[in-house]
């Protein structure tokens, strides 16, 4: 397989900057998402690898070539879409060994990789359906052998699994990533769906205007945000300024920074020597699963508790309660 780099790449329509001075190295085998909100030029940076589109600037190497004079088709780089753009006049098989026949693979040769991606993807009890005869799930499925049996380099997934329901994308999820683990394929997914990034991937490039906000594994971009951006967009944190905290605690913080972010988790009802305390009154209590979100109101500050379902204590709408936080959960942001 390969890895990617790219070195001061930008972008720009008409004067209108896309991307700014992107760098990212993406190792040989490693599943990386590009994680950002519509228009932050995630998907742009997906067609500049594919050729799609040409970079304004800046530097682009596949496999350790140079990609500027490479055109899309000898990139070796296969490219998945939200939509599936599958041949409707065509079953399963033959739309899996389309590229196949085009690149004019031997017949035996077409047929051994196309049986072995309908047992990659599940789908051998499907080989004879056409497209409309198959679930969303089964379509995505389809496009996804179609772009892997020709055994891409790079393979770029642009929000593949967006259009279909929750649960039929968790499944698909685990299949994608373990799929990339057994072929030990470069994959590289743009999605503005943060539990999607935070289950399939290695790394994590969060992106905000054309520039990269964060890099990390999923760990790292969960429990340290740097930004206000990342915490707001990567979870559910509540941002607070030196101000705010300090008025809430009723003593000063002891952890450097101007702005803080807390995980609504971490806020709990036991008191420790260490602990921040914060005097609130409760708002609305709402379920989300297996979580009651509970949102309490502060010198105009709003924020966040969350408590798993079968331990979450009740709150009255409208009486002030004191929580606590501890300081190794405040994390000074950037």
């Amino acid at each position: 397989m390969s890895d990617v780099v790219l070195k001061d790449v930008f972008k720009e329509y008409q004067n209108t900057k896309v991307l700014t001075g992107i760098d990212m190295k993406i190792e040989d085998g490693e599943f990386v998402t590009l994680l950002g909100p519509s228009g932050c030029g995630k998907s742009t940076i997906l067609r500049i690898l594919s050729g799609l589109t040409d970079a304004t600037g800046g530097t682009v190497m596949i496999d350790g070539k140079d990609m500027k004079k490479i055109p899309p088709k000898k990139r070796q780089v296969g490219m998945v879409f939200q939509s599936y753009a599958l041949f409707p006049n065509m079953n399963v098989y033959e739309n899996i060994a389309f590229g196949l026949k085009m690149n004019k693979k031997p017949a035996n040769e077409v047929a051994e990789r196309v049986e072995r991606m309908l047992d990659l993807v599940g789908l051998k009890e499907k080989k004879e359906a056409y497209p409309h005869e198959l679930s969303g799930g089964q379509q995505q499925r389809v496009a996804l052998a179609r772009s892997l049996v020709v055994r891409p380099k790079v393979l770029l997934l642009d929000e593949p699994l967006s259009a279909l329901d929750a649960q039929i994308r968790k499944h698909l999820q685990v299949e994608l990533r373990t799929i990339q683990r057994e072929l030990n394929m470069t994959m590289i997914l743009v999605t503005h769906d943060q539990e999607e990034a935070m289950s399939v991937s290695d790394r994590i490039f969060v992106m905000n205007k054309g520039k990269i906000a964060q890099e990390g594994t999923p760990s790292e971009i969960y429990t340290k945000p740097k930004t206000e951006f990342v915490a707001n967009f990567i979870g559910r944190y509540n941002v607070f300024s030196k101000a705010q905290l300090g008025k809430l605690a009723g003593k000063g913080i002891g952890v450097p920074g101007q702005k803080f972010a807390i995980r609504p988790e971490s806020i709990h009802l036991q008191s420790q020597s260490s602990s921040y305390s914060l005097r609130a009154i409760a708002g609305n209590s709402v379920m989300n699963g297996n979580v009651i979100r509970t949102i309490f109101h502060a010198d105009n500050k709003q924020f966040m508790m969350e408590q798993l379902h079968h331990r979450a204590s009740a709150f009255e709408k409208g009486i002030e309660y004191q929580l606590f936080v501890e300081p190794e959960d405040v994390i000074a942001l950037s």
